[in-house]
């Protein structure tokens, strides 16, 4: 799951690319104006930027400068090969000319964020995503305030996924072997962690033990 921003003027088209993403799994935001979707980008974080070229008030060759390192892929029109050639150097991870087939957009775009997980730590389960590496956390695209305990406790259940954890050991492994706070911790814990993640159903409660984090 991926949290993906359409960046398409046609609004038949747009709607088009955003039910075919949501039904594999991705959350989609749209805008339809390079000046809007300049204030999304920097109101929130993308795992990947769907752009055409010929927006209004600001085109997509103009926008990209603007991304940082958010993954672009051009869905565009404009398919002669000087703007192909454009649009690669400036950055695109790839070119898309329209009319397409929603198939191969769907692969594409599972080319590009394959590649973006290779070069980061990230693990991502429902609408939660954990950059191990920059310890971040977002959930629906916005950054999520965790306390360093709860961070630790989070790190401790990713890479001990699916796997059945006592209360006694995630206090070894979370807070260390000289903690000699009650076990009762990590229950206050995992209900916050609970909350913020959007993770009810996915840490799941091991009667008369602990937890196991379903993944």
């Amino acid at each position: 799951m991926a949290d993906i921003l359409v960046v398409e003027d046609d609004r038949y088209i747009s709607e088009l690319i955003k039910r075919n993403l949501k039904l594999v799994g991705h959350v989609c935001t749209q805008c339809y104006t390079g000046k809007e979707a300049l204030e999304s980008i920097e109101n929130a974080n993308y795992d990947l930027v769907l752009l055409d070229v010929m927006l209004p008030e600001i085109s997509g060759f103009d926008l990209i400068s603007k991304l940082g390192d958010t993954p672009v892929i051009f869905v565009t029109a404009k398919g002669e090969l000087e703007d192909k050639i454009q649009g690669l150097s400036l950055g695109a991870e790839d070119y898309i000319v329209k009319p397409f087939e929603m198939l191969e957009l769907i692969a594409r775009i599972g080319v590009v964020l394959r590649r973006k997980e290779k070069t980061e730590k990230v693990f991502v389960l429902g609408n939660t995503r954990v950059n191990l590496e920059k310890r971040s956390v977002l959930v629906r695209g916005q950054e999520i305030v965790l306390t360093p305990q709860e961070y630790n406790l989070l790190e401790t259940l990713i890479l001990n996924k699916n796997i059945a954890l006592s209360r006694e050991k995630l206090l070894e492994l979370a807070w260390g072997y000289d903690y000699e706070g009650e076990t009762k911790t990590v229950d206050v814990h995992i209900q916050k962690l609970r909350k913020k993640l959007e993770w009810e159903k996915e840490i799941k409660t091991i009667v008369k033990m602990g937890y196991r984090l379903e993944a």
